[in-house]
């Protein structure tokens, strides 16, 4: 659920989002890829509208989005998965997205697993695989749920590498995380939600300094 919870996004720049479970922070994704439609309100997308467009054409579009469940297609190899990704995401040929979905299943570790199904991955690499399904997509902005839970400290130095490698060629990302260190390690900018409506926003440093995010994300007061 959110509830006026208002924002904008710059090209280029990483956007963290924190707030405590319930906050209504995947909701805010779900909204953004037309998963779930607003009551009220408008989500603008490079200039126009996206309210009414289809979850696909908004992918068309160039939104891109793990989940922090991940759902593959588990009875395809890794390697098909992307190429859904590429052909019908990106709008490519087949053909022509191969060098694209090997180049992707390398960056985010997986090409030694490209033929293995995807429902015999563990958890850890079905994350990899849901930012590598993204990835496939060719998105310009590229929305990331949680995409760290679960990983050990020396996987999660490796994916800061990944998307501050993915932030170098133009693509803007909104990454949700309940893993603050990786966000700090990334992102130009954080917001904080609660009960669906944004708590405060501004240089990471300084919302993680805030009296109510110290409150209400981390349990702490001012007493």
């Amino acid at each position: 659920m959110t509830d006026d919870l208002s924002f904008s996004l710059n090209k280029g720049e990483a956007l963290g989002v924190i707030g405590p479970n319930g906050a209504g922070k995947s909701t805010m994704f779900n909204l953004i890829t037309g998963d779930v439609n607003p009551d009220v309100g408008n989500i603008t997308f490079d200039g126009q509208s996206i309210v009414g467009i289809a979850p696909a054409n908004r992918c068309h579009l160039g939104i891109g989005r793990s989940y922090q469940i991940p759902h593959p297609f588990v009875g395809m190899t890794v390697f098909e998965n992307l190429l859904v990704g590429g052909s019908f995401g990106a709008g490519m040929a087949e053909s022509e997205a191969y060098d694209l979905c090997v180049e992707t299943l390398e960056r985010t570790g997986l090409l030694a697993k490209a033929n293995q199904t995807a429902g015999s991955l563990s958890l850890l690499d079905r994350k990899r695989l849901e930012l590598a399904r993204a990835l496939s997509t060719k998105p310009n902005l590229l929305l990331l749920d949680e995409i760290a839970g679960g990983l050990t400290e020396h996987e999660v130095h490796e994916l800061i590498e990944t998307i501050n490698e993915i932030r170098l060629e133009g693509v803007s990302i909104i990454w949700i995380e309940h893993i603050v260190h990786a966000l700090l390690a990334v992102v130009d900018r954080l917001i904080a939600i609660n009960f669906g409506q944004l708590l405060t926003q501004g240089d990471p440093a300084s919302v993680m300094a805030s009296p109510e995010v110290q409150e209400v994300y981390m349990g702490m007061s001012e007493e």
